[in-house]
């Protein structure tokens, strides 16, 4: 069982770790250095960078997830099952629920609206539609990763104490 836990364990620590170094490190990073390279087009390029980074990320997000799911039942069935079963297999299922959300339809639909726009969505008027959306959906992908990484962090605690 310890196997299992460790695995477990190990997976939901990926997770985390990602989007902690995804968020806090390498977003304001690339915008950074890529907006002091090239003024006109660097924020663009570090949002294609980014976009790129995090589409590959969400699929080792959805591998950590299932991973701890499917070591969840394994703990539930085959050894003592673990403390507030229900409720941290409920927490994971929303984070994977958010993260599939956020990697497919919400991170296409960014996608789709950046391919509709000449150039960086930034330099739109602050009125355009297209802008606002852009806005609101980037909005909606930082709050689902927050949102996750308290999550995993709660998750995270059930460990440490047990």
């Amino acid at each position: 069982m310890l196997a299992v836990r460790y695995v477990v364990l190990t997976a939901l620590v990926v997770w985390l770790g990602g989007m902690v170094v995804l968020g806090g490190i390498v977003a304001p990073s690339a915008f950074r250095v890529l907006q002091a390279a090239d003024p006109h087009n660097g924020g663009a390029l570090a949002g294609l960078l980014f976009g790129d980074v995090l589409r590959q990320f969400h699929v080792v997000a959805y591998l950590c997830g299932a991973t701890v799911v499917v070591g969840l039942f394994v703990m539930k069935f085959v050894g003592p099952p673990p403390a507030a079963f229900v409720l941290r297999l409920s927490l994971i299922m929303v984070m994977l629920g958010s993260a599939a959300y956020n990697g497919m339809p919400l991170s296409h639909e960014i996608a789709h609206l950046q391919a509709t726009v000449a150039g960086p969505v930034s330099a739109l008027a602050d009125t355009d539609p297209r802008r606002i959306r852009f806005e609101a959906l980037h909005q909606r992908s930082t709050v689902l990763m927050a949102v996750n990484l308290g999550l995993g962090l709660l998750s995270l605690f059930w460990y440490a104490r047990e």
